[in-house]
């Protein structure tokens, strides 16, 4: 996900503190481009500098949360400020859509990661 120049603070703050992400190094050659990189079990979520940043407004993650965690996930960002978006279109799917510091949208699923939408 691209976010503007020095965005290293505010994204430790908002995806590791509040979506509760654990931070990865990134390898020695990359550090001075900026940004941060977190880990989601298997994959990663990298956040990159864009010199001439736009957030993503369509195109966006979609992070998979135990069901009985999306309640208390949505309760803690809409408590930091975040505002929080529930969607009902697909049936049979709790789901929350939200912006990451920057105006990207993020999605947020209650489920496991062998469902398919």
């Amino acid at each position: 996900m691209a976010a503007p120049a020095s965005c290293e603070a505010e994204a430790r703050r908002f995806f590791g503190g509040l979506l509760g992400l654990i931070e990865v190094e990134k390898p020695e050659p990359l550090r001075t481009r900026g940004g941060v990189w977190f880990g989601l079990g298997a994959q990663q979520l990298h956040i990159g500098v864009e010199q001439e940043f736009s957030p993503a407004r369509k195109a966006h993650p979609a992070l998979i949360v135990a069901a009985g965690e999306i309640d208390a996930l949505a309760e803690r960002l809409a408590a930091a400020g975040v505002k929080v978006h529930w969607d009902g279109v697909l049936p049979g799917a709790r789901r929350f859509f939200s912006e990451d510091p920057w105006g990207n949208r993020i999605e947020v699923l209650a489920g496991s990661v062998s469902r398919t939408y």
